[in-house]
């Protein structure tokens, strides 16, 4: 659990953003007037709240859900700040330029999430065009190098995966930042980032290598690497070893289920489906695809559009489901359009491609 050993008006306005209240609302909570919490703010560093307060803060910090707790924490290391120790912070005129960017990176995240990929490009190219990495402080390093992980996510999302402007680059750089700032677990999040890129690039050996040295690596989350698993599992389906690829898949899915993870449970399904089609058993494919499609809690598209990319894909494999199974393309295809997910597309037409049957010239 996170402690502050001497609250200042800082830690104060980092504890109103972790737990989602207005300025007014959070007077409220804590039994302080309103121009108390404003004058924090607006001091911020440079000022200290009394004994007793300090003493009210501390309370309200040890209620903190587990998830408000990690956004404190969170808010304070991207402000230049760490926890439980005594710290001598100037605030100069960029900490409230940093906020910004710091709510902006947030709404970065729920755009990418809804596929709302110009949003999301406006928002990052706001500071990532604004500063140079040479000219920024450790904070202003650690917010350059989220904003372009994200760069990353969204050139993966669109389907630019190699080149100059593409994922692997901007994952790269991003990599290089945190590597210079010593945070080995965002280091180790792009590791996996780029062994996405390298499978979705055909590179389905080294991706595969790279996945499973990730499922042990203690700089990555109990999820993290329990998604690492599963990919190792994606990677060796595609590479034709569906049956071991099903058991790594199966582990992980465990994993999910222990967690209580259910929208990966739901992805994990979703794979799973895929390497029982690879393998022949189109039963087995379609049970679990039928739970993929009926426990996914998301509504993003790009899940919208991998589920049904998948379920047409083992309609497919069936001549008897065959036409639904187009259907299902057309219709997985039509919303990759919309978003603009060219990867997507291609996997689709791909797909398409591999069961078109060729024309019979018909007797004259």
């Amino acid at each position: 659990m996170a402690t502050v050993q001497q609250w200042s008006g800082l830690d104060a306005w980092a504890l109103r953003r972790a737990l989602r209240m207005s300025v007014r609302a959070f007077a409220e909570h804590l039994g302080v007037a309103v121009r108390t919490v404003s004058k924090w703010e607006k001091l911020g560093a440079d000022t200290q709240p009394r004994p007793d307060t300090q003493a009210i803060l501390d309370t309200a910090l040890a209620r903190c859900d587990a998830a408000a707790q990690l956004r404190f924490e969170t808010l304070l290391s991207e402000a230049g700040r760490s926890i439980a120790r005594p710290r001598i912070t100037t605030a100069g005129p960029r900490l409230w330029d940093f906020e910004s960017w710091t709510d902006d990176l947030e709404r970065t995240v729920a755009a990418l999430s809804r596929q709302n990929f110009t949003f999301a490009t406006s928002l990052l190219n706001r500071w990532l065009t604004r500063y140079e990495p040479r000219s920024l402080d450790e904070k202003g390093l650690y917010l350059y190098a989220r904003s372009t992980a994200l760069l990353g996510d969204l050139q993966r999302d669109q389907g630019a995966v190699l080149g100059p402007l593409s994922a692997q680059h901007s994952y790269a750089q991003a990599r290089s930042v945190f590597t210079q700032l010593d945070i080995p677990r965002r280091v180790a999040q792009l590791d996996l980032s780029l062994a996405v890129v390298a499978e979705m690039s055909g590179k389905l050996d080294l991706a595969a290598h790279r996945y499973e040295l990730l499922a042990t690596d203690d700089r990555l989350s109990r999820r993290d690497r329990a998604r690492a698993r599963l990919w190792v599992g994606t990677a060796l389906s595609k590479d034709g070893n569906h049956d071991y690829a099903a058991r790594v898949m199966a582990t992980a899915t465990r994993e999910f289920e222990d967690l209580s993870e259910p929208e990966d449970w739901s992805v994990a399904h979703q794979k799973l489906a895929l390497a029982y089609r690879g393998a022949g058993d189109l039963t087995g494919a379609l049970q679990f695809i039928e739970i993929a499609r009926q426990t996914g809690t998301t509504d993003a598209p790009m899940q919208r559009v991998r589920l049904d990319t998948a379920h047409g894909h083992i309609l497919l494999s069936d001549e008897a489901t065959a036409g639904d199974g187009l259907a299902v393309l057309s219709r997985a295809a039509t919303l990759a359009a919309q978003y603009g997910m060219s990867h997507q597309l291609r996997s689709i037409e791909g797909i398409r491609l591999k069961y078109e049957r060729p024309t019979v010239p018909q007797p004259r």
